[in-house]
């Protein structure tokens, strides 16, 4: 009988997935201590989430600037 032990919870893929939606490039980590990934598939997937993360943030300054100058449009006093 094989008595084959679980693996750690935050080695799941399911876990890592989670983590990567919530925290984002915080969970590199994670990815590059499981032992399921191969080294291609770490540089992968860390090099994929770095240039997911890069268009996100600029799509953050321009929603933010967007927001910004829709306010001082309303804001603005009327004479």
């Amino acid at each position: 009988m094989e008595n084959k032990q679980p693996g750690k919870w935050y080695f799941k893929t399911s876990n890592l997935i989670i983590a990567f939606l919530c925290v984002g490039p915080l969970a590199l980590p994670l990815l590059w201590f499981n032992p399921r990934f191969s080294k291609q598939s770490k540089i992968i997937i860390t090099i994929l989430v770095i240039i997911l993360t890069y268009y996100l943030g600029i799509a953050l300054v321009n929603s933010l600037k967007s927001i910004s100058q829709y306010y001082r449009e309303i804001y603005q006093p009327v004479f």
